[in-house]
């Protein structure tokens, strides 16, 4: 009898975690956080992201799907920048908790001279 409480009780606290009922904490370097908390951030990160176009020039951008966007670009659904540019390279790609952070850091990046962003290139290598 007990044996078979035990295993009812895990099957609806299975039920209920996966429901969203249960919260699970979990250790990482940024606190306690539950597994769904961290699931989500892993489903909403956001890129920046550096591409050499054709003419050795560099565009910058953010997205969620990084291969998806330079696909984009490479059929003239990107940015105007990028039209007859291509082919691309992806020269420089980060990662960021919210579309907030990668656009100050798309400015920030933006902001710099040319030696500055090749400098932040060679260094992410």
């Amino acid at each position: 009898m007990t044996r078979l409480r035990n295993f009812e009780t895990t099957i609806l606290d299975s039920a209920l975690f996966l429901a969203g009922k249960i919260k699970v904490a979990n250790y990482n370097v940024s606190g306690l956080q539950t597994l769904a908390e961290l699931a989500q951030l892993a489903k909403n990160k956001w890129f920046v992201y550096i591409l050499e176009c054709s003419d050795k020039t560099l565009y910058t951008g953010i997205t969620k799907d990084v291969e998806r966007r330079i696909n984009e670009h490479g059929t003239n659904k990107g940015a105007k920048y990028t039209h007859q540019r291509g082919p691309f390279r992806l020269v420089y790609k980060a990662s960021f908790a919210s579309r907030s952070l990668a656009s100050k850091e798309e400015y920030r990046i933006k902001s710099l001279c040319l030696k500055d962003k090749i400098n932040l290139i060679e260094s992410a290598c």
